[in-house]
């Protein structure tokens, strides 16, 4: 499903850090299966205000960390087994490699997907040392980029200081290598927004690391998403 010519004749751009706006990732009848079928089983509300950054979104596990299966897959369409198996293959982490110029062969890979609904956001960050390699689907139709969802690359911690803005259009997507000045975050979903910014997260983490998302060992209260 993925056309991976699309990651390996991209390159990064350098600044405000190493990333790259991806798009064409799929057929026109592939972004619409996608879209149409994306998951609402089996999600976690995740959400945290007056810390380092304010964040609420709901989470589903996609591809467990540093393993080479699909989580829950009878609950997924066939359109959706086939992203994630292209997901866990070694085209995609051979092409994920060539444009990062990172060797990603050992390093283990978790995929998650998530829906921000109204009033949804993931404030200003860099992500944890320990992610060093992510890239960031989209699965919407339709999104009006002044209904906010939208991936800012920033320039710095400010959230003003934006350098580029990413609608989350289905057959887009956003790779970025981790550093210190790798200023990133979701604006807020407007209030008025009833349909959910829809996304899958891949984050190839440092050899060693656990996942931050489902800690190992944890119990974790799971729901299917319903609009608010």
């Amino acid at each position: 499903m993925l056309d991976f010519n699309q990651i390996f004749n991209c390159q990064l751009n350098a600044t405000p850090f190493r990333w790259a706006e991806i798009s064409d990732l799929y057929s026109s009848q592939d972004c619409a299966s996608l879209a149409q079928t994306y998951p609402f089983d089996h999600f976690r509300t995740i959400e945290a205000y007056g810390g380092e950054k304010d964040y609420r979104y709901d989470a589903r596990s996609l591809v467990p960390m540093g393993e080479n299966c699909i989580s829950r897959p009878d609950y997924l369409s066939p359109s959706w087994l086939r992203f994630a198996q292209d997901l866990i293959s070694e085209n995609y982490r051979n092409a994920m490699s060539s444009l990062t110029g990172i060797d990603l062969s050992d390093f283990p890979m978790e995929a998650n997907l998530y829906h921000y609904g109204s009033g949804a956001l993931l404030g200003p960050h860099r992500d944890l040392p320990e992610k060093k390699v992510t890239h960031v689907f989209y699965f919407n139709e339709h999104w009006l980029p002044a209904d906010g969802g939208c991936l800012a690359i920033l320039n710095s911690s400010d959230a003003k200081d934006v350098a580029a803005l990413i609608n989350p259009i289905v057959g887009n997507s956003v790779a970025f290598v981790r550093s210190e000045d790798s200023w990133h975050e979701v604006t807020q979903v407007s209030a008025r927004v009833r349909e959910s910014r829809r996304s899958v997260t891949v984050t190839f983490y440092q050899p060693g690391s656990i996942s931050s998302m489902w800690p190992p060992g944890s119990e974790l209260e799971l729901h299917d998403y319903v609009a608010s």
